[in-house]
């Protein structure tokens, strides 16, 4: 090998060791902020944080929401964070996670695209999740009449073709639509949008070494949920 490339492999491990080392350190310094005072919110186990995301989902459905005082905590929140979820949810408007599982700033780690698959970069910011950020469960969240889906399912059984970068998207998506359709459901587009939550919490489980590692030592789990528009209601699968 020319010195010119080990030159520049040294220079890649060095910047990826650096890189790794500020990632850690920022997270030491985040957590140490608030060493003072109590534990942060997210220490606690992935039962717990489920049902604070399902007690607050029913309040939402429920219409009583609590009430949010938005600034109390936004200087504390400068320094640090401490989610107790990160939750992959599709990018459509009428699904806001933080505002279904009646949650404020600072308590979701949100990650948002059309069809609520798992992409290597969203897959990275589960990691960083919960690598750097402590966060205890990871949630997949589709939900009914989900646009992307119907339109993976067109492809699938009509052969529609699409415009722009949306076949990538929908390529994702297909295998979901491809299992759901050999059970032969009597509503494919319903069928598809769960066994899409299904195949990327899956996807999520499997994630070497960062997720993988964490859920086999229980300090994390995974689950996946629809969200029902009409209602508001999430149903976990």
């Amino acid at each position: 090998m020319c010195k010119h490339c080990d030159d520049t492999s040294l220079s890649r491990r060095h910047l990826m060791l650096g890189t790794g080392a500020a990632l850690a350190a920022g997270a030491f310094s985040l957590r140490s902020a608030f060493a003072a005072d109590e534990p942060p919110q997210n220490t606690i186990s992935p039962e717990a944080a489920l049902e604070r995301l399902m007690a607050g989902n029913a309040r939402y459905a429920a219409n009583t929401m609590q009430r949010q005082d938005f600034s109390a905590s936004r200087a504390a929140r400068v320094s640090a964070q401490y989610p107790i979820a990160a939750i992959l949810s599709c990018a459509d408007s009428r699904v806001a996670p933080e505002l279904a599982f009646d949650q404020g700033p600072g308590d979701l780690f949100v990650v948002r695209l059309a069809g609520n698959f798992v992409s290597d970069d969203g897959l990275a910011s589960l990691e960083y999740a919960v690598r750097f950020l402590g966060v205890p469960l990871l949630m997949v969240l589709g939900h009914t009449n989900c646009g992307a889906v119907a339109a993976a399912v067109k492809v699938v059984t009509e052969r529609a073709e699409l415009p722009g970068h949306l076949p990538e998207l929908i390529n994702s998506i297909k295998p979901a639509v491809i299992a759901a359709h050999g059970r032969h459901p009597s509503d494919l587009v319903a069928a598809s949008i769960e066994e899409n939550v299904k195949l990327n919490v899956k996807r999520m489980k499997e994630d070497a070494p960062i997720l993988s590692k964490a859920l086999a030592a229980k300090k994390i789990a995974a689950v996946g949920g629809i969200y029902e528009l009409a209602t508001g209601k999430v149903t976990l699968l």
